[in-house]
């Protein structure tokens, strides 16, 4: 492009000479552009194909949708928006997860231990709980519809601002006693219980 510009300084006469240049290294720069742009693409593709799965760190799966979970320790690990949809979640571990935003939807969690786990904002309606261990869990903003409690252990585990049909209130609070010890918040005052 150098000697393109120092020619276009020449007398009108060479103007025509001097357009045909330009357009000469133009092109021929577009076409080393293409050549580069594709030899990164094939060394990115050939790289992604080259290395290992497991040397790629892929983060776990975020769904576990109409899975067969039974007695899977999920302990102390982050779930956020984690789904889990009809899943069978008998005897599984969620002690301390953050389960945020999770959706455990028309699932079977009998027996599960969700001792601590936060629960807020979570969407945990038709869900199977009997016999579940929830003392010490948050489930402030949870959408809790049509869940069942039986059997279950609230102690310190907070409501607040729960979404619960009365019949569930009405169950929850013949058990309900404790504080919880991350809000602080007694789990008879966050039922609203009488």
């Amino acid at each position: 492009m150098g000697y393109a510009s120092a020619l276009c300084s020449l007398p009108p006469a060479f103007q025509i000479e001097c357009d045909k240049l330009k357009r000469v290294a133009l092109r021929s720069h577009m076409v080393f552009l293409r050549q580069l742009a594709g030899l990164c693409i094939a060394i990115a593709l050939f790289v992604i194909w080259a290395l290992p799965a497991q040397a790629l760190d892929y983060p776990p799966p975020l769904s576990y949708s109409n899975a067969e979970l039974t007695g899977k320790d999920f302990s102390r690990q982050i779930l956020r928006a984690a789904e889990f949809s009809n899943a069978n979640m008998e005897q599984v571990n969620f002690t301390d997860a953050d389960l945020r935003g999770a959706i455990m939807s028309a699932s079977v969690m009998t027996q599960a231990n969700l001792h601590g786990a936060d629960l807020s904002i979570a969407m945990v309606d038709q869900v199977k709980m009997t016999g579940a261990d929830l003392s010490d869990a948050v489930l402030q903003e949870a959408l809790l519809l049509r869940t069942i409690f039986t059997g279950v252990d609230i102690t310190g585990a907070d409501f607040s601002d729960a979404i619960l049909d009365g019949a569930q209130v009405k169950e929850l609070c013949q058990r309900a006693s404790g504080i919880n010890s991350k809000t602080g918040i007694a789990t008879r005052e966050s039922l609203g219980c009488q």
